[in-house]
């Protein structure tokens, strides 16, 4: 058996289910990212509020334990990728939602160009195509690190690791029917090697 506490929210759900303006731009964010639903919009807002409500508390603080935290804050926000180097507390809230879901794992496949379209980033994550560092992710709101983004590939053992694989090569409207002109010749090659 488990443990009995109560499973709380991740996230927090907007304070008014019917927002025409905010409804409009989670709709536009959703396609623009591959979301499956928005939920995953509240979780990241979520997590850039948790982010911003530690950056205002430190900035009223003086005390040498707030020295500490504001330098592992900032630190923490490099290595995700969300401050430069030389970034500072006032930085981390002009932060956006925007920011935050561009470093997600789906938008980083998307980005380097391992897939065509987010949707697509999304279904390569989930069945195990992609790895970091040699380890399989199948979690596309994972939030890549700056050290860990040059070590983004396709496994070794998925077969779109070739760059001909169909699913990889994009083709323009034009093309379209010179790539079917080219699988007939290849089918009927293959009749006549047959026979």
């Amino acid at each position: 058996m488990g443990d009995p506490r109560k499973h709380r929210s991740k996230f927090q759900r907007p304070p008014h289910p019917w927002q025409g303006a905010r409804i409009e731009s989670e709709k536009e964010i959703t396609k623009k990212y591959g979301l499956l639903r928005k939920k995953e919009i509240w979780k990241m807002a979520s997590l850039l509020r948790e982010f911003k409500h530690q950056a205002k508390n430190l900035t009223m603080r003086t005390d040498p334990q707030s020295k500490k935290e504001e330098e592992l804050l900032l630190k923490k926000m490099y290595s995700l990728g969300l401050l430069d180097q030389n970034g500072k507390l006032e930085n981390i809230l002009d932060l956006n939602v925007s920011n935050i879901l561009d470093r997600r794992l789906q938008t980083v496949v998307h980005a380097k160009g391992l897939a065509r379209t987010p949707k697509q980033a999304r279904q390569f994550v989930i069945h195990r195509h992609i790895r970091i560092d040699g380890k399989k992710m199948t979690v596309p709101s994972y939030l890549v690190k700056r050290s860990e983004e040059n070590k983004l590939a396709f496994d070794v053992a998925s077969s779109l690791q070739n760059p001909e694989h169909p699913e990889r090569t994009i083709v323009k409207k034009g093309e379209v029917k010179e790539v079917q002109k080219k699988e007939v010749i290849k089918q009927e090659k293959k009749v006549e090697v047959a026979a």
